[in-house]
């Protein structure tokens, strides 16, 4: 491990806070060197271009600002940058809707009245009554920095007995990056840690002085080599449904639907549910994981 590597670990254990001006630079140079000139419309002079994708100047001029401007906000100067600059910003750069709410996050980040990890992590009771009705349905609720804060008899069937890891170790982003069992539960790993890391991304640039989400990133950059490289990339997403393929060691593969459905508490939770075709294969594999209760719990995280 060289010295680059061992930084992220160095600033956890610090405590402290990922560096917002460092992020907001880094991700507006890895957007812009995603671009093409033929993708906006301007020349390319090939093998004469030194940069790849667009140039400073040729972003400030689709833009509509200076290039002493943009340049000053591409070095992490966002302070006193407008709303509506950051739309122009955004559209030039071709920023989806989740990369456009990343970048007025990271430029001009709201005050919080209190830090996140000042307090713990509640789901209401309500919830978890809810969780609990939803038989045969998979289920469960995850919070800021992946963490995982409630689960029904399903989800524990179908992802593996949570409530006998630690409560830190309930966490998506440890349990995919760091526990080899889950590299066989998911058919299609490579995305399911993309995605977990595209939220990351998005709750670092929500919270930039959350240690807890420092700590928990710097462990992971010196852990898995995987969480690193697509760490780097910068990229922010949200997904709010799709198939998800399973192979589970009791009853092999599913293809399952999923949904997840963003509370509007001011917790920053997401309910997520999972459900099969009517009359599929993946169906009756459910039912029959519903029968083996704890017993299918284990099997996945043996």
């Amino acid at each position: 491990m060289d010295s680059r590597d061992a930084q992220p670990e160095t600033a956890a254990r610090a405590g402290r806070p990922l560096d917002r001006r460092a992020e907001l630079s880094e991700f507006l140079r890895s957007r812009r060197a995603r671009l093409k000139p033929e993708d906006v419309g301007l020349p390319d002079f090939g093998r004469h271009r030194r940069v790849p994708g667009l140039r400073r100047e040729e972003l400030a001029q689709l833009a509509g600002v200076s290039v002493a401007y943009y340049t000053r906000l591409e070095q992490g100067n966002g302070r006193n940058v407008s709303a509506e600059v950051l739309d122009s910003i955004a559209r030039a750069l071709r920023l989806t809707d989740a990369e456009h709410a990343h970048l007025s996050h990271l430029a001009k980040p709201k005050a919080h009245k209190k830090k996140p990890a000042a307090r713990q992590q509640q789901v209401r009771a309500v919830l978890r009554q809810l969780l609990d009705s939803l038989d045969g349905v998979p289920a469960y609720i995850v919070g800021r920095r992946s963490e995982i804060l409630a689960w029904n008899r399903m989800a524990a069937a179908l992802f593996g007995d949570w409530e006998q890891l630690p409560p830190a170790e309930r966490n998506w982003a440890r349990l995919v990056f760091l526990k080899p069992e889950y590299r066989e539960l998911f058919v299609d790993w490579e995305q399911k840690a993309i995605d977990i890391v595209c939220a990351l991304r998005m709750d670092a640039g929500c919270y930039p002085d959350d240690p807890r989400l420092s700590a928990l990133v710097g462990e992971l950059s010196v852990k898995s080599e995987e969480f690193r490289r697509l760490w780097a990339t910068h990229d922010v997403k949200e997904k709010s449904h799709g198939v998800k393929r399973l192979h589970h060691p009791l009853v092999g593969d599913l293809a399952l639907n999923f949904e997840s459905f963003r509370l509007t508490d001011g917790t920053d939770q997401s309910l997520i549910t999972y459900h099969a075709e009517p009359g599929s294969p993946s169906a009756d594999s459910l039912r029959l994981l519903a029968s083996w209760g704890t017993d299918a719990a284990r099997a996945v995280t043996r």
